[in-house]
């Protein structure tokens, strides 16, 4: 009996004693055998450490909704640190409005002065050219009939020369659309371009009528003459006039548009420069600061930028304004007087080979010279070739002077003798006469256009730099601002 109770006892005993572990039973002997044996049976599951995540506290919204609330935020605008802000805030967008404009202003100031020099100026010249070409063809072409038979090889050419340069010109202007012709949606010019073109054709075929029939001694190609000169006189000339005003008045009216100074940009430069002296005053006499070296800086910045643009406006201004008295003025005045001269040439000619007695032809070419020596006489005294107009003049005195020895020959019944004045290759004849009034307006007319072409390439180059610069000044003044106010809202933390 006491021995089965004592049984029970060691064995509730082992029972609630805890097994040792693996450590426990490994002694100074090594590993446990029976623990170097692999597992049978179901395994226990692995405990991983829990991993604790920091989360945020939720907000309050109701201390949002305090913080936000319009009382109080009327209230923190009109303290002394909401004012700081709001004044602030209004230079600073001040500052990047005023350099942005600045910089938009003047960027597209340079690519319209680009257009100008690339674009409008090179279509008025090939209009003046196209013009100049046909009064030249023109004119040649009664000049060789005058010689009657097999004409002088220098007259056709010069007459073949100057219809192919009035085609070229047709081809190269229907090839390119300018930005004026481009905004006229009733394509005026390219219909004028059209006319010109479809009529060409046909002067060009009543000239070679008039001329087959002249070497043959047909008095009828006098008549074709007649009728190819009226067709040039008041269809195709009148065209290519008004074609080269269309391109001369473009080039006029941008030059008016880039001698206007960029008003925008100016009053918005010094309205941001009137608001920065202010708030400078009224933070100085409420903080007791005489400088505040941040907003000081935007000043200087806004300031050198006004400068910059007035200074670099200017000369640009009047390097376009120069363009235009030295240039465009001139120029114009040297295209009309080259053509006159073709007219009266023609009028001259034609008169020779009708032997006109009407004088309607004489009252065509009185008009002209009298028209040339007004435009020769109020040539500019500070426009270039001024040596060249003078010796226009000369030439066109000695024409007159040829001219009239044609009449008085040609009135005594002597038309060889009248043929010869006017085609001759005497110096005193007419024909040298034209040629050197026609060089010399000729040359005339190019350096007024390198005087133009100048002048606006000096526009554009002096507003290189001024377009980037004044948006980063615009920024740089920006940042100034909020740099020399943050110290002052930090002092009411």
């Amino acid at each position: 009996m006491g021995e089965p109770g004592n049984r029970d006892a060691s064995t509730e005993v082992a029972a609630v004693r805890p097994r040792p572990s693996s450590q426990a039973r490994t002694g100074a002997e090594g590993t446990d055998p029976a623990a170097s044996k692999p597992l049978t049976g179901r395994r226990m599951p692995l405990r991983r450490p829990a991993i604790v995540v920091d989360r945020p506290p939720a907000p309050d919204v109701k201390a949002l909704r305090a913080q936000f609330a319009p009382a109080r935020l009327r209230g923190f605008a009109h303290s002394s640190p909401g004012r700081l802000v709001a004044a602030g805030l209004v230079l600073m967008a001040l500052c990047v409005a005023a350099g942005a404009v600045t910089s938009t202003t003047v960027s597209d100031r340079q690519q319209a002065l680009g257009v100008l020099l690339d674009d409008t100026e090179p279509d008025a010249h090939s209009a003046n050219h196209l013009y100049t070409s046909l009064s030249i063809a023109d004119a040649a072409a009664g000049t060789a009939f005058i010689a009657g038979g097999l004409e002088p090889a220098a007259v056709r050419d010069r007459y073949t020369q100057a219809i192919g340069e009035a085609a070229a010109e047709l081809v190269t202007q229907a090839g390119h659309i300018s930005a004026e012709e481009a905004g006229d949606p009733a394509g005026t010019d390219r219909a004028l371009r059209t006319g010109i073109a479809t009529g060409l054709p046909v002067y060009t075929g009543l000239i070679e009528t008039a001329r087959a029939n002249n070497r043959n001694g047909y008095p009828v190609g006098a008549a074709y003459l007649s009728e190819a000169s009226h067709q040039m006189q008041t269809s195709l000339l009148p065209m290519a006039e008004e074609l080269e005003n269309h391109r001369f008045d473009a080039v006029t009216a941008a030059q008016h548009r880039h001698v206007q100074p960029p008003w925008t940009a100016i009053v918005l430069l010094v309205l941001a420069l009137a608001a920065l002296i202010w708030v400078q005053v009224e933070l100085a006499r409420r903080s007791r600061r005489v400088f505040n070296m941040g907003l000081l800086l935007g000043t200087t910045a806004l300031a050198l930028t006004l400068l910059w643009t007035v200074a670099a406006g200017s000369v640009s201004a009047m390097s376009m304004i120069r363009g235009r008295d030295q240039g465009v003025v001139p120029a114009a005045r040297l295209a009309e007087s080259r053509i006159l001269v073709q007219q009266a040439r023609s009028a001259e000619m034609v008169k020779l080979v009708r032997r006109d007695a009407s004088g309607d032809y004489d009252r065509t070419f009185d008009m002209n010279a009298t028209r040339l020596t007004e435009l020769l006489d109020g040539y500019p005294g500070n426009a270039p070739a001024r040596d060249e107009v003078a010796a226009a003049r000369a030439a066109l005195t000695r024409w007159q002077s040829a001219h009239q020895r044609m009449n008085d020959t040609l009135a005594h019944g002597d038309f060889t003798g009248a043929a010869a004045v006017a085609t001759g290759p005497g110096a005193a004849d007419s024909a040298a006469q034209v040629t050197a009034l026609d060089r010399a307006l000729d040359e005339a007319g190019a350096a007024t256009r390198n005087t133009l072409r100048s002048k606006v390439s000096q526009a554009i180059d002096v507003l290189a730099f001024l377009a980037p610069g004044a948006f980063v000044l615009g920024i740089a003044a920006a940042v100034c601002v909020g740099l020399g106010l943050w110290p002052r809202l930090r002092e009411y933390r």
